[in-house]
């Protein structure tokens, strides 16, 4: 399966749908929504509302993150907004604001 990169230095303002995996190293604004797994890598930054599969995050998301499956925040993360999935992970050194809704 084939994935849409969002390269260091690129920034997107817009409505992003795609039945691909994603990876955000540059800047995303707007909307993102994926079929299959979101990934925000260290140095990434996301303002925008996410949904797809498994969302990682060891970046930023400012806004709602909605997964069918799970969100991993990981180590450096930094997060504000809302999470709706059915399983979450919050690593040591990652940072949350927002409320949790495991009922999906």
């Amino acid at each position: 399966m084939a994935s849409t990169v969002i390269g260091a230095g690129i920034t997107i303002e817009g409505e992003l749908t795609t039945d691909e995996d994603v990876v955000v190293q540059g800047t995303l604004r707007g909307k993102l929504s994926a079929k299959d797994a979101v990934t925000v890598e260290h140095g990434g930054v996301v303002e925008a509302d996410v949904s797809g599969g498994p969302v990682a995050v060891a970046g930023s998301v400012t806004g709602d993150i909605s997964s069918s499956d799970r969100v991993d925040l990981q180590n450096g993360a930094r997060v504000i907004g809302n999470v709706k999935a059915a399983r979450i992970t919050i690593a040591d050194g990652a940072q949350f604001k927002g409320a949790v809704d495991m009922d999906v």
